[in-house]
């Protein structure tokens, strides 16, 4: 009986949108963070494995070491050839450890520079996998130069003269997210979630407590519907079935027909309108309009009271009073023998 009434308070709903219960939408927010998250979750790897009819992982940036937190390579997706770099997460705890939990240290966004810069010379498109809570933010990192890597690395996507798809396909966050994510398309699956700091990160800073994790998430507007309402991704990628999680197969055959598809419009643009209108992009990110701050009304003196006003009226009546006349040296008028 209970659960006939509810199918009927269901179907009600749907036929009159008034009768639908209010959504709870910091607990929807902090649903799909916790999607994002998700450990079973398909990563870089996993997705080519669906996508790519083939794939050659490259290692190493030249100067440091290979940071395993990065997998960059070239792969075939589709009837493109494409360099691929990604973000990349463990499946358990020791492989979580080997990539230092998908982190990036300086040296794997310089091996990913690396295989973009070899992608334009060679002319293929490239496409990049987000799944970070942030760039790693240990001493070694800092000693390694870690800002001046992901500003790098900005700035050369930026100007890369060949097409650049971006995939949010997890969690993307901060700078660690954005310097791989300069794209002339950003798709995003549906439970993925975007924005400048993580939920916790931003609750510690504005309500001193990261208790209040889930509302920070409603409020920065992370998910991937606000953000494509905010013009930051180009479109959302179903998920199927309960998540990605839950059917991996399924989520790269769906991010493979975006992906081709996108590839399939950017090649035929020229490269020099192409650069140019990504840089346009990002230039008007984040508008805001300047209005003049009202000029401010003179505060009303305050009526004075009784005993100031005596006092003004005693002080007005000493100014009247004239001065006294200087008092000189009396003179004696001349003797007569002085006449």
């Amino acid at each position: 009986m209970v659960d006939r009434f509810r199918r009927r308070e269901t179907a009600d709903a749907e036929l009159v949108p008034e009768l639908a219960p209010p959504v709870d939408r910091k607990a929807e927010v902090w649903g799909r963070v916790q999607l994002a998250r998700n450990l079973r979750r398909p990563r870089t790897l996993e997705l080519l494995a669906v996508m790519a009819d083939e794939f050659i992982e490259l290692h190493g940036d030249r100067v440091f070491g290979d940071d395993e937190a990065i997998v960059a390579g070239f792969a075939t997706i589709g009837d493109h050839r494409v360099a691929v770099v990604g973000q990349q997460k463990g499946a358990d705890t020791e492989e979580n450890v080997r990539r230092n939990f998908g982190m990036p240290h300086p040296e794997g966004y310089r091996k990913a520079m690396r295989i973009m810069e070899l992608a334009e010379r060679s002319g293929l498109p490239i496409v990049t996998f987000v799944d970070v809570p942030g760039a790693h933010p240990g001493p070694e990192s800092e000693e390694r130069g870690i800002a001046e890597a992901i500003a790098r690395s900005v700035g050369l996507m930026s100007r890369l003269r060949t097409p650049i798809v971006t995939v949010i396909t997890g969690e993307g966050g901060s700078g660690g997210a954005l310097a791989i994510a300069v794209g002339d398309v950003v798709l995003a699956l549906e439970n993925a979630v975007y924005s400048v700091i993580s939920p916790e990160g931003c609750a510690s800073i504005l309500w001193r407590t990261s208790d209040e994790a889930a509302s920070a998430a409603l409020a920065m507007r992370m998910s991937a519907q606000d953000q494509q309402a905010l013009g930051v991704v180009d479109e959302v990628i179903p998920e199927p079935g309960e998540g990605a999680h839950a059917d991996p197969t399924e989520t790269g055959r769906r991010l493979k027909s975006a992906i081709v598809r996108e590839l399939d419009r950017l090649v035929l643009i020229p490269t020099a309108d192409l650069v140019e209108e990504r840089y346009r992009r990002y230039r008007a990110l984040g508008p805001f309009d300047e209005i003049a701050a009202p000029t401010p009304t003179p505060p009303v003196p305050p009526r004075p009271g009784l005993a100031e006003r005596l006092r003004g009226l005693f002080e007005a009546g000493q100014r009247a009073i004239p001065a006294p006349l200087p008092v000189g040296r009396r003179q004696d008028p001349p003797a007569r023998e002085d006449v």
